[in-house]
């Protein structure tokens, strides 16, 4: 799998930019095919940084109602990869 293909995007929420505050850790939504080595890999290569550890979760599909309506949307399942820099390394593209 190509390198740029394997993370689709990088995932902004308060707790995310919290954890990247803190303790030096970035949340990207992957390819639900990738692995920890290729993520680790992905990362290194992109954003040129020492990646100590990865954790990856399989997020559920979700299903949204419209109240008073009977639309129905369904947000499908996907991988999130939770990656730890080695300290005092950040990604500046990232950074807000």
């Amino acid at each position: 799998m190509n390198i740029y293909d394997v993370i689709v995007r990088p995932v902004v929420t308060e707790k995310t930019e919290i954890l990247k505050a803190d303790e030096g850790q970035y949340t990207f939504e992957v390819n639900r095919r990738a692995n920890k080595i290729e993520i680790k890999h992905a990362v290194e290569t992109i954003y040129d940084v020492s990646v100590v550890s990865v954790n990856v979760l399989n997020m559920p599909a979700k299903i949204n109602r419209m109240r008073g309506r009977r639309r129905v949307t369904r947000i499908p399942t996907w991988k999130k990869a939770v990656v730890t820099l080695a300290p005092g390394q950040r990604i500046e593209a990232l950074e807000a």
